[in-house]
């Protein structure tokens, strides 16, 4: 009988998702149970919403799903963030909180474990991009045309034939929101792209723009304001930032996702610190620092060998009348799929929250990546260490923890493992959320392997007024989420 090679099977993961909506001082005293209450029914409503897209099939095959038609993990993290950016609540789009001129500077990025040329993508200094997550998203779809000097040539020519020589002509065809048209034919071969230059990159998208206005709030402005005067009053740069009583946002909305493919997918976007310096870049487009994605390849010993470990323990009399007779009875774990060496493929994606000068010091989410790929460790283990209580993100903070804001966050993530055997057919595949954090409170929502929606703002176990009922409580997300249940 001829024998044929078994071709390599893609794996079939569980699309999961998990969002973040910051991270900081926040406690039963700095955030009352109606303004909770809103939390907990924005969380709930968006990721049961998002999480509706990530299991709902396209008829046709589009850009953006699988081969299955499911939207891809870059779709359902950005599409999940897009919804946080269009909440006021939380410090991005919409929310997003002022410098200390009382301008509304953006920020926003997307991280893939591979599918795309660029990988990472980041835009900074955004004033009038709507969703700066979406444009994050675009530039990174964009890449494989942007790196390849053919593709690029033809972009050139055809921008060149609408008269994108001339400022003027280019102003007239497609008008700039900015006062001066700067010659951005594509994003080139960058990963971060910074101010007028990305939002005519959004502009060039067809994303939507708005008046600066759109993203005033009441709130955030009070908020502004308090700082300053705060500041006036206690001196020191860093108390417009930050206070004790009071939950100042200086924090993110993120998104992680993993699509049936095993690809995963970290998309996070922010208005940065309260009162930060106009101009000033924070973590969220730093690649690295608030934000990571990565995929490795870990090869494993053969599937037919003995695990040397005894399977029963014999007492001394008992093991000296049996040893002449019996062989040691070790555990052996036969693999129906193939023997040979395992390859395991593991994958992980985070996106941090909170103070992002401190992720900046510590290469906060890189480092994650780092410790779970080069020590050895689970993801989750290495998210603790760098943002758990007393991980290296506090630590960063030296004796000014709790006195400024510094070293204060959170991570959220997931990991994604994929077992082959020798001949490439997957024997088994596992995922895993991640989340931790070194402060008081953190807002965050997922799926559960029961389907189910959480939203959580405290740690578990956590004891709380009654009056934040529903913290941790299990939820139906199609309830959540708009559909109707009769239907269905």
């Amino acid at each position: 009988m001829e024998y044929k090679r078994q071709e390599p099977s893609p794996p079939r993961v569980q699309p999961r998702l998990i969002i973040h909506g910051g991270a900081g001082n926040i406690t039963p005293a700095t955030l009352t149970p109606e303004r909770y209450a809103k939390f907990r029914t924005a969380l709930l409503t968006i990721i049961s919403k998002a999480h509706a897209y990530m299991t709902t099939p396209s008829a046709t095959s589009l850009d953006g799903h699988t081969t299955s038609g499911l939207p891809s993990a870059l779709f359902v993290a950005t599409r999940a963030v897009s919804l946080l950016e269009d909440d006021p609540l939380f410090n991005a789009g919409r929310g997003a909180v002022f410098t200390r001129d009382g301008i509304n500077e953006l920020e926003a990025s997307v991280m893939v474990s591979r599918g795309y040329a660029k990988r990472a993508v980041a835009v900074s200094g955004l004033r009038r991009v709507r969703n700066p997550i979406l444009l994050a998203r675009e530039v990174l779809r964009h890449g494989e045309a942007d790196l390849q000097p053919s593709l690029a040539v033809s972009q050139l020519k055809s921008r060149l034939a609408l008269g994108g020589a001339d400022p003027a002509a280019a102003a007239a065809h497609s008008p700039s929101p900015s006062d001066v048209q700067l010659d951005v034919p594509s994003a080139q071969g960058h990963t971060h792209v910074h101010g007028a230059a990305a939002e005519q990159l959004a502009e060039q998208y067809g994303l939507a723009l708005v008046d600066e206005g759109y993203f005033w709030t009441k709130r955030r402005w009070e908020e502004h304001l308090r700082g300053l005067e705060r500041e006036k009053r206690e001196g020191g740069g860093l108390t417009a930032t930050w206070s004790k009583t009071e939950y100042v946002p200086q924090g993110t909305v993120g998104a992680v996702a993993v699509d049936e493919e095993g690809v995963v997918c970290v998309a996070t976007s922010t208005g940065g610190l309260t009162n930060k310096l106009t101009g000033r870049i924070g973590d969220t487009p730093t690649v690295g620092a608030g934000f990571w994605a990565e995929e490795w390849i870990e090869r494993g010993r053969s599937g037919a060998e003995w695990r040397k470990q005894p399977a029963v323990v014999l007492s001394g009399a008992l093991k000296a009348v049996m040893a002449d007779c019996l062989p040691t009875p070790w555990v052996y774990t036969p693999l129906s799929t193939g023997v040979g060496e395992l390859v395991t493929t593991r994958s992980v994606a985070v996106s941090g929250t909170g103070n992002g000068d401190s992720f900046l010091r510590t290469a906060a989410a890189r480092t994650v990546g780092s410790i779970a790929r080069f020590a050895g460790d689970t993801s989750r283990a290495a998210v603790t260490k760098i943002i758990g209580p007393g991980g290296e993100v506090q630590r960063s903070a030296g004796d000014r923890w709790g006195k400024t804001g510094e070293g204060e966050g959170g991570m959220i993530g997931i990991e994604c493992v994929v077992v082959r055997n020798a001949e490439g057919g997957v024997i088994e595949v596992r995922s895993e959320l991640l989340q931790d954090y070194n402060c008081a409170g953190m807002f965050r929502a997922w799926i559960d392997e029961r389907g189910v929606a959480i939203a959580r703002v405290f740690r578990e176990g956590e004891e709380l007024p009654d009056s934040y009922a529903g913290e941790g409580r299990p939820e139906n997300p199609r309830a959540w989420s708009g559909e109707k249940l009769d239907s269905i």
